[in-house]
């Protein structure tokens, strides 16, 4: 391996992505396996996560697949234990589990507004600090990556909720950051903007997505494979002095005139 790349390298390693069935969440996973981590898939329901992690077996990587929900302490905890039993301790650990629920502020239900903040910002917070208990325990050290949303920094209608749960993890970021420090953990987030997964594409041919693209300086959204490089770097030890710090990759949007 070239020396320079050395640093990047997590062969080996133990990667948690929660929310792994599809969009994000899959792609994360796949890309950690290829980069040769031994990868866990994690969702509410096991058989979501079946597909995915068959398809990186076949293609030559390490994968498991668990039932986690992420609102529940002892659900991520059984989890864990299972993880722990099979590949050993997660040090690396990508928190993208989410939902939306796009509802006017007037419109929003208790209900409504309690499931999208606790999936996208309890779940977070409880799967960090299950996970960084058990990195402090081992030794280890690892690198926790949150995935917010370029939503923690700009507006958009219909999504009080989900921003006000997206600004939250960029802060719990930054204080966790703090103090998991001084145990080699380090956390980081990545604030995407809009990419053509399968939830948006067929969203995006309408003339609505073609009046927000038009938006984004550079004209466009991004593909998945364009958010490889900042995960890879966020996982590994390529950033070793970095932590509290967000990545925005959205090509340009949060710059957009008002």
């Amino acid at each position: 391996m070239n020396e320079l790349l050395a640093s990047f390298d997590i062969s080996g390693r133990v990667a948690l992505v929660t929310g792994a069935s599809s969009g994000f969440g899959r792609h994360f996973a796949e890309v950690l396996a290829r980069a040769g981590a031994k990868v866990v898939l994690a969702s509410r329901r096991l058989e979501v996560v079946e597909d995915a992690r068959d398809e990186i077996v076949a293609a030559g990587g390490t994968a498991m697949a668990v039932a986690m929900d992420v609102t529940d302490s002892a659900s991520i905890a059984a989890a864990l234990d299972n993880v722990e039993a099979r590949f050993g301790v997660v040090t690396i650990v990508i928190n993208n589990a989410g939902i939306t629920i796009p509802k006017l502020l007037l419109d929003l239900s208790d209900e409504d507004w309690n499931a999208v903040v606790d999936t996208n910002l309890n779940g977070v917070a409880f799967v960090t600090r299950e996970c960084a208990r058990r990195m402090v325990a081992a030794q280890s050290g690892g690198s926790i990556v949150n995935i917010a949303s370029i939503l923690a920094i700009r507006s958009q209608h219909m999504l009080t909720n989900y921003a006000a749960a997206k600004a939250g993890v960029t802060q719990f970021t930054k204080t966790a950051a703090l103090e998991l420090a001084v145990h080699n953990i380090r956390v980081n987030a990545i604030c995407p903007g809009y990419f053509a997964t399968e939830m948006i594409r067929e969203w995006l041919k309408t003339d609505a997505a073609q009046t927000l693209v038009e938006r984004i300086p550079q004209r466009r959204v991004g593909e998945l494979d364009e958010m490889n490089g900042t995960l890879l770097l966020l996982a590994s030890d390529a950033s070793s002095h970095m932590t509290g710090a967000e990545i925005v990759i959205d090509g340009g949007h949060v710059l957009a005139d008002l």
